[in-house]
């Protein structure tokens, strides 16, 4: 009896043990940046902040040109063939669009980069000017990338623009950068044709879409991508590559409150978070498959679609609506993104995870009997060991629950992921737990904004608390203020709180032409 006693006591001791003498990892030191005062930090790995990760790269267009030639005959694009669309109606007299789409057709790096050079060449050749401003206004696609790129390589800023933004926004984003060629799918194009008697610059289109009205406003030039690509083709141009100080990109934000603000990124900006972001995900290299399906117009997407090229990883092009094969527009029975890609790294916001959360803990719950216990039985036991304790499931039971439960699980995100950023908003506990067991996957979470180039802070791979957003991204300091008309002092205990105030190479430059919010927000 002693024995069986002595045998149960070992491992609480042991692990009671263990807890009191962990020492907590300092991921985040403080450092002295002068300005106004307060309590900064920077990530305690990097001394100073990272402003590129590649010798001699200082912008987009060189980082993207190194990586087309150290792997040019390795896949970079994929974008799924459409097999069928067709229209569902149901029983009550609602019609759902479905679409069966094939398998992943992939352009080389080598035939990207031709691609690139031949539309920078096609939008010269159309009379575009470096100093004029190009629009791209259209879901996350192929050729938003390849547009992006090939005016990076022309050092002519592009402006960004939601997909899913107002009439009212889309003609204040337009019109206050002057943009002369707007870059769009057809249905982006039918909204531009609304608003066309208010647009006081745009003077081309160009269509990603071979289908589209030629005649849909006779103040403009309409042409195709693919028309655009042909005429470069023939009439090849050099590349005016820009500096790190060039503004890359103006960003307009959702615009949640009130018209949006156009934030000005520099090259210098986005690349210092490309660099910083690709410290933090271990192993990220050249046997990666990254899913794209986020909108480019946000700088979190961007920012990932910049870095996987530059590790020599491959882009399959996806959307929220096919992500997964019960997704809302795949037709029944057929395959969506994840499970034809099988991607091993992928970005996302919490509304997605949420989403495959639900999704699952239904299918758990409308099954009932065995499955639902066997799953929930398996799910505390891995919960336990990821809060800790040596009674949870380790070593061959989490193998076992693994191939038993949640494998099943892991094959709705095609099965292979092994590591997911969130950003964009906070992420639940519950959610964040469900992805480390039943996806078996780290979830890497983000602070940011749009105007930091979403650099501030990440959780590192190794940090499995909750309800955190990790220490300073490599990239930037992060300050606390006093703001004593909120309560919060950085002389508060047990820790120092006050406004957040964000510092480093990837802070931008400002809003464009408002230079009284400017003032307001940037110091």
């Amino acid at each position: 009896m002693t024995g069986y006693i002595v045998g149960a006591l070992v491992p609480i001791v042991f692990t009671l043990l263990l807890r009191s003498s962990k020492k907590v990892k300092k991921r985040g030191v403080p450092v002295d940046v002068g300005g106004e005062p307060g309590y900064t930090i920077r990530n305690s790995r990097f001394p100073s902040p990272v402003e590129t990760s590649w010798e001699g790269i200082s912008t987009l267009a060189e980082l993207f040109e190194q990586a087309c030639k150290q792997h040019a005959d390795k896949p970079l694009l994929g974008t799924r063939k459409l097999i069928l669309r067709e229209v569902e109606v149901t029983e009550d007299g609602r019609s759902f669009e479905k679409v069966h789409l094939g398998d992943y057709e992939w352009l080389t790096y080598g035939k990207t980069f031709e691609t690139v050079c031949d539309f920078a060449s096609g939008l010269v050749q159309l009379g575009h000017k470096r100093e004029e401003r190009v629009a791209i206004f259209a879901d996350t696609r192929e050729e938003w990338f390849i547009a992006l790129q090939a005016c990076f390589r022309l050092n002519v800023t592009v402006v960004t623009i939601y997909a899913s933004l107002g009439e009212e926004a889309l003609c204040h984003s337009l019109n206050e950068t002057e943009v002369t060629t707007v870059i769009c799918g057809n249905k982006e194009l039918k909204k531009l044709v609304n608003i066309s008697g208010q647009l006081d610059t745009v003077t081309r289109v160009i269509c990603m879409d071979d289908e589209f009205p030629s005649s849909a406003n006779s103040r403009w030039t309409i042409s195709s991508f693919a028309d655009v690509k042909s005429v470069g083709r023939a009439s090849p141009v050099d590349a005016d590559l820009p500096l790190s100080a060039d503004v890359a990109v103006i960003m307009y934000t959702s615009g949640s409150t009130g018209l949006p603000k156009g934030v000005m990124m520099t090259h210098g900006n986005v690349l210092a978070t490309v660099s910083a972001v690709m410290t933090i995900v271990p192993g990220l290299g050249s046997k990666d498959v990254y899913l794209a399906y986020l909108p480019l117009a946000h700088i979190l997407e961007l920012a990932a679609e910049n870095l996987i090229p530059a590790v020599g990883g491959i882009i399959g092009y996806g959307t929220p609506l096919t992500l997964t094969d019960t997704s809302n527009k795949i037709k029944r029975g057929t395959k969506g993104d994840a499970t034809v890609l099988s991607p091993t790294v992928m970005a996302a916001v919490p509304a997605i995870l949420d989403r495959v959360h639900d999704g699952v803990r239904r299918k758990v719950d409308a099954k009932g009997g065995l499955a639902k216990k066997l799953f929930d039985l398996a799910y505390s036991r891995r919960l336990s060991a990821i809060n800790g304790s040596w009674f949870g499931a380790w070593g061959l039971e989490k193998f076992l629950w693994d191939f038993l439960v949640f494998k099943k699980v892991r094959a709705v995100l095609g099965g292979r992921i092994r590591f997911l950023l969130s950003g964009g908003a906070p992420l639940s506990a519950d959610t964040q737990r469900f992805i480390n067991i039943c996806l078996g996957a780290p979830i890497g979470q983000g602070y940011g904004l749009t105007e930091t180039c979403a650099g501030a802070t990440f959780s590192e791979v190794d940090d499995t608390s909750i309800g955190r957003v990790g220490s300073p991204l490599p990239c930037s300091f992060v300050k606390l203020v006093d703001w004593p008309e909120g309560g919060y002092l950085i002389s508060d205990s047990p820790m120092p709180r006050g406004e957040i105030v964000v510092g480093g190479p990837s802070v931008t430059l400002g809003y464009f032409k408002n230079e009284e919010k400017t003032k307001e927000v940037y110091k």
